[in-house]
């Protein structure tokens, strides 16, 4: 299962320690201009961070989710993606949490503290992003292997007993997933809505068709054909997922950020997919936002006005990394009896293994 060690481009890179030898070479053609325009946006973006003061305003995004995986699952999944490539595999750990103004969830009915808005910090941060993912070596699925994805998750939620409301989270869990590059089979596992054993991803839908993939559930096989144009691909997205959501704008941002974190995209597909969300209105960065392992970062985020609430797609400051996503209500009341107030995580994920493995049920 195992990419060779000693090939560049598979060799192991952590997040801290020595990275191996690399091997010395002429870059190829475009990439010299790929580092210029990277190395200017980076220039640019410094140099307004010293002339500006940032904007704070609160701002809010709900999700209208897809079904990826979520059929017979009723917790909202959440996802990230940050660490080193070790012989194929993608892993996360946690980090330290503490700092100025913590923002960790904290239960039992999570709350946080609201991370302030800039309005126009999004197009800089999100186009450092995909320069950052498009970068990224990322191991080749092998015929019989599946993609293994490892999170820990949590929601809050209201409950209903008898004629009493109150709010309530589910605990911390990790969640793991096997899907063929297909997408016609697979496993889930989730404490709570799968029981200890897990449930088959395989077999016909409700109305005893075999599903076919697309944009809301989509295969590894099925992202292979998506554009890598950000204009195309967006038109693509506001396209197919005409009538769908809380309107046109906050859908795009949803199905974008459920493909960056229910599946694994390509290196040049997620620098498309950043590009894209970069283009979607009222796309907004957060100061500060911290994912369900208490990793902290800056957050790409939309506020869904129709409830009230803020979809963050959380980052690495350093590393540019994406560890998670988390949505929190910052505007209003919501739920039953508006027992969710602004601060409360409604959702929190966090990706911590993806892996291309041999078989269902089989880890890294």
């Amino acid at each position: 299962m195992n990419p060779d060690p000693t090939d560049p481009r598979t060799a192991p890179r952590h997040e801290a320690g020595d990275l191996p030898a690399i091997e010395e070479r002429e870059l190829p053609p475009g990439r010299h201009q790929f580092h210029k325009e990277r190395l200017m946006s980076q220039i640019h973006d410094d140099r307004r961070t010293t002339a500006e003061a940032r904007a704070a305003q609160t701002a809010s995004a709900p999700r209208a989710r897809n079904p990826f995986l979520r059929k017979a699952v009723f917790l909202p999944a959440v996802t990230a993606l940050a660490g080193a490539l070790v012989v194929g595999v993608l892993v996360l750990t946690p980090g330290d949490p503490a700092g100025n103004g913590d923002d960790r969830a904290t239960g039992p009915a999570l709350t946080t503290r609201i991370g302030a808005v800039d309005a126009k910090g999004a197009p800089r941060l999100l186009d450092r992003i995909s320069l950052a993912a498009a970068e990224v070596d990322a191991p080749k699925v092998r015929n019989g292997q599946y993609v293994y994805i490892e999170s820990r998750s949590a929601n809050t939620y209201v409950r209903t007993d008898g004629d009493v409301s109150r709010l309530v989270s589910a605990p911390l869990h990790t969640r793991q997933s096997w899907r063929s590059p297909d997408g016609l089979d697979g496993w889930l596992i989730e404490p709570g809505p799968t029981g200890p054993e897990g449930i088959t991803l395989a077999g016909p839908d409700e109305q005893g068709n075999v599903p076919k993939p697309h944009l809301g559930a989509p295969s590894h096989d099925y992202l292979a054909t998506l554009p890598t144009d950000p204009d195309a691909l967006l038109r693509k997205i506001y396209k197919e997922t005409e009538g769908q959501g809380n309107g046109p704008d906050q859908q795009a941002f949803t199905t974008i950020g459920d493909l960056l974190v229910e599946s694994w995209p390509s290196p040049r597909l997620t620098a498309a997919l950043y590009r894209a969300a970069a283009k979607i209105p009222g796309v907004v960065t957060v100061d500060s936002a911290t994912d369900a392992v208490g990793r902290k970062g800056v957050a790409v985020a939309r506020l869904d006005e129709s409830s009230g609430s803020r979809t963050e797609w959380i980052f690495d400051s350093k590393t540019l990394t994406f560890l998670g996503e988390r949505t929190v209500q910052v505007e209003g009341d919501a739920g039953e009896g508006g027992l969710i107030k602004p601060g409360t995580v409604v959702s929190t994920n966090a990706i911590l293994v993806r892996a291309f493995v041999d078989d269902m049920k089989v880890t890294p």
